[in-house]
């Protein structure tokens, strides 16, 4: 029994275990997430190994008890038996004989008797030992229930560190993108081209000025030209 309380006492313990509480508080939550783990199954499995002594212990007296109350009832029928010989053969005269099966009733009367107490001694042991057994059953399944929340707990840690990793590398690269931007090798090279453009516009439009400049000495010689044929033609009507 003290091995049991004992067993039983932290099963109650970590079942009562707020696990979200114990977390919080950890310097490391997975480390302590992880151990955790390691102690649940391993007071699974113990208390598993008692659970199975205990009730193969509550078995072997609840058999007991059975043969117990099956030798009781064989010895009462023994003891109507012979009881009833006993008033036959008084019936019969036969003290002697009736006296002898009264003896015989007497002795399967205390076999009964005997037996009858031995399973009312061994009944609230089979009676307090079935509690222990649905305590321990029920400690387990509450320490199971909680070990499948640590696990569920560790997976969604391991998530969460994962994606926070994954950020973390997202960041690093906008960093790395931000110090050495090829949009800003892209802008100065279209700052080059404009300016290429743009020279190429002002040698166009100089050149387009030394045209019109030619032109107009071109329109000025013909204007020449046409006032010396007028005056030409003035002339010969004279």
């Amino acid at each position: 029994m003290p091995a049991q309380q004992s067993i039983f006492g932290r099963i109650a313990q970590l079942a009562r275990a707020n696990i979200n509480n114990l977390l919080d508080a950890a310097e490391d939550p997975q480390v302590m997430i992880d151990q955790m783990i390691r102690d649940y199954t391993d007071n699974i499995q113990e208390a598993e190994a008692a659970i199975s002594q205990t009730l193969g212990n509550l078995r072997l007296m609840e058999e007991d008890v059975r043969e117990d109350e099956l030798a009781a009832d064989e010895w009462g029928q023994k003891a109507k038996a012979a009881a009833a010989k006993a008033e036959e053969m008084l019936k019969e005269s036969k003290k002697s004989e009736a006296e002898k099966f009264d003896n015989l009733a007497r002795l399967a009367l205390k076999k009964q008797l005997d037996f009858e107490q031995e399973v009312a001694a061994l009944k609230p042991t089979v009676e307090s030992q079935t509690v222990v057994v649905d305590k321990l059953r029920s400690g387990l399944s509450s320490m199971k229930d909680k070990l499948s929340e640590l696990k569920a707990k560790r997976d969604e840690l391991v998530s969460r560190e994962r994606i926070a990793d994954a950020q973390n590398q997202v960041h690093d690269a906008i960093q790395s993108i931000d110090i050495t931007d090829p949009t800003s090798e892209l802008g100065r090279f279209e700052d080059k081209i404009r300016r290429e453009e743009a020279r190429a516009r002002g040698a166009a439009e100089l050149a387009a000025s030394t045209l019109d400049a030619q032109f107009e000495s071109l329109e000025a010689a013909e204007d020449d030209i046409e006032i010396e044929a007028r005056l030409a033609e003035l002339k010969s009507k004279l």
